[in-house]
């Protein structure tokens, strides 16, 4: 009857990498974006942006009365 050796050192590295995996599948699952996805995103967001603005009272230069005195 004969005990496995194990070499602490690597075993150490094996489970720091483990750790470390599962970090980074909690870190994908929590902020993972695609490029495309942000692309996207900023673009819708600008378009509303610009749309409502364009909605708002005295922002448009020929909304409202014009005093030049």
């Amino acid at each position: 009857m004969t005990a496995d050796i194990v070499n602490l050192r690597q075993a150490r590295k094996q489970r720091q990498r483990a750790d470390k995996a599962v970090k980074a599948a909690e870190n994908r699952s929590l902020f993972g974006r695609t490029r495309a996805e942000r692309d996207h995103e900023e673009a819708t967001r600008t378009l509303h942006e610009k749309a409502l603005s364009l909605h708002r009272r005295g922002d448009h230069p020929t909304s409202g009365p014009k005093s030049d005195d």
